[in-house]
C-alpha cells in the first residue's frame, strides 16, 4: 500500500496510508457463488480488501470490510430507518475493531432521501479536527452507481474518485470492474467503507 504518509489523517489506521498516490481495482464478486460483496486490488493484483455484505454475512444492512488475509477492519451497521418504495431513510454507522476486539465508532454515513435521487451525501468521522461552519467532514459527489463519484473533504479537495476506464467499460458493457484513485494520506479502508455503504444502499453486490 506504499509507504507511510507523513501527512496522514488515519480513520481505521496508518496503517492504511500511504505516502503517494494508489490506484486499486475493485471486482464485484458473483452472488451465487461467492455470496456477493466485492475484492480490491493493488497494480500487482495481490488482494488488499474484501467487502462482505448480506450473502455471505446473512444479515441485512450489515457489511465487513476486511485485509487482505480476511482480518476484519470495519464493522458498518444501518441503523433504523423506515424502507419505502424507492425511499430510503437511515443511517449506516462504521466500527473498527481494536486489539482486543472492542468496537469502537469511527464514521456515520446518512442515506440519501431516494436512491434515484443525485443528491450529495454527507459524511461524519469521530477524528478530532476543524470543521469549519460546516457539520460534516466528507461528502460524496456524483452518483455511485454510473462508477462516476468523489469523496470530497469539507475544504473541497477531493480525496478519493470512483471511475471506470472507458475501454473497460465498452468491452464489458457492465460496471463490475472499476478503479478508485485515492489521495496521499488517506485512510484506504476507511474509503472501501463508504464504497461498500454506496453499494448497498444502491442494490448491488453487497446486498440480498
Amino acid at each position: 500500500m506504499g509507504g507511510k504518509a507523513t501527512n496522514a489523517m488515519p480513520i481505521i489506521s496508518k496503517l492504511f496510508c500511504s505516502s503517494s498516490q494508489v490506484v486499486l481495482v475493485v471486482r464485484r464478486r458473483p452472488r451465487v457463488i461467492n455470496g456477493g460483496g466485492f475484492v480490491v486490488t493493488d497494480s500487482s493484483q495481490t488482494v488488499v480488501f474484501k467487502v462482505d455484505g448480506c450473502g455471505v454475512l446473512g444479515t441485512k444492512g450489515e457489511l465487513i470490510v476486511r485485509d487482505g488475509d480476511g482480518g476484519a477492519l470495519l464493522l458498518i451497521r444501518r441503523k433504523g430507518g423506515v424502507v419505502q418504495a424507492l425511499s430510503i431513510h437511515g443511517q449506516w454507522k462504521g466500527y473498527s475493531f481494536d486489539y482486543e476486539g472492542l468496537q469502537k465508532l469511527v464514521f456515520s454515513l446518512k442515506e440519501p432521501k431516494s436512491c434515484l435521487a443525485r443528491n450529495n451525501i454527507t459524511i461524519r468521522t469521530s477524528i478530532e479536527h476543524n470543521r469549519g461552519h460546516k457539520n460534516w467532514d466528507f461528502e460524496i459527489n456524483g452518483y455511485f452507481p454510473d462508477r462516476d463519484c468523489s469523496i470530497v473533504d469539507s475544504k473541497g479537495n477531493i480525496v478519493a474518485q470512483v471511475g471506470v476506464k472507458k475501454e473497460v467499460d465498452e468491452f464489458m458493457g457492465s460496471k463490475d470492474l472499476y478503479h478508485v484513485v485515492i489521495k496521499p494520506g488517506i485512510d484506504q479502508a476507511f474509503v472501501f467503507g463508504v464504497i461498500a455503504v454506496l453499494d448497498y444502499i444502491y442494490g448491488e453486490s453487497t446486498r440480498c
